[in-house]
């Protein structure tokens, strides 16, 4: 169940057998030369709308834009600073709080996102006493970063080894080629590729990171692969979310 594609009456009903919620985050950001702008929202969004079904649980339109900073240096980067994340994420459950959801799963695609969403719901929890809502001491937040399920690991290991990497990765690629495999891009790949250094700024981190891939090879993903992953995924976190919300 999609929530902007439900009517209030149905929202209104969901609310009176359940008043937990998925939320898919992502980000808008390079993903080396074959891997498309938008890999993490669209791995977030359809492993959400996977869960969403498998769990009969409402899925709340997906957070495309996320912390980025870093991969800004590359054409097609979008980024919000952290402090407006942290914002945005607060407005987003604020409102939902208001209307009675309590149980806030975040599946994320983005690493970068990480650290932000646990200061969000901090600021959040805090915003919520402030504001004395019904219920407020009821809501918890959760996230659940679908690349860091030990059946997605455990897959990406076994298929790829250290090719896998930590951006850009064949797994992720895989996921997105399964989603959308009308847009399935191929490109020449270096063989020497950026690995092990640390993250800064946005224009050290394209020195670092020349073609904006982190020690992955995603010439490795295929179609196939993704159609595991996201079936990996899915199963792990209904689980998870599940447990969450009983």
């Amino acid at each position: 169940m999609k929530l902007h594609l439900s009517t209030w009456l149905e929202v209104e009903a969901y609310l009176k057998e359940s008043r937990g919620i998925i939320i898919p985050i992502g980000s808008t950001e390079q993903h080396g030369p074959t891997g498309l702008i938008g890999t993490d929202a669209i791995c977030a969004e359809a492993i959400a709308f996977g869960v969403g079904d498998a769990a009969r649980a409402l899925v709340a339109p997906t957070i495309n834009v996320g912390m980025a900073l870093h991969h800004g240096a590359f054409p097609g980067t979008m980024s919000l600073r952290p402090s407006t994340l942290i914002l945005l994420i607060q407005d987003y459950v604020t409102g939902l709080a208001k209307a009675g959801f309590t149980q806030f799963f975040f599946i994320n695609g983005h690493g970068g996102n990480i650290a932000t969403m646990k200061a969000a719901f901090a600021e959040t929890y805090a915003h919520l006493a402030d504001l004395n809502i019904a219920g407020a001491d009821e809501v918890k937040c959760h996230i659940a970063n679908w690349f860091m399920c030990g059946s997605v690991y455990k897959l990406a290991k076994e298929l790829y080894g250290d090719e896998e990497g930590s951006h850009a990765t064949p797994s992720e690629v895989a996921l997105t080629q399964y989603v959308y495999p009308e847009a399935i891009k191929q490109a020449d790949l270096s063989l020497e590729v950026g690995k092990g250094h640390n993250i800064y700024g946005a224009t050290d981190f394209r020195r670092r990171y020349p073609d904006g891939r982190m020690g992955s090879n995603p010439a490795l993903a295929t179609l196939e692969h993704g159609k595991q992953f996201y079936e990996l995924a899915v199963k792990e976190l209904t689980n998870s979310y599940l447990e969450f919300v009983r």
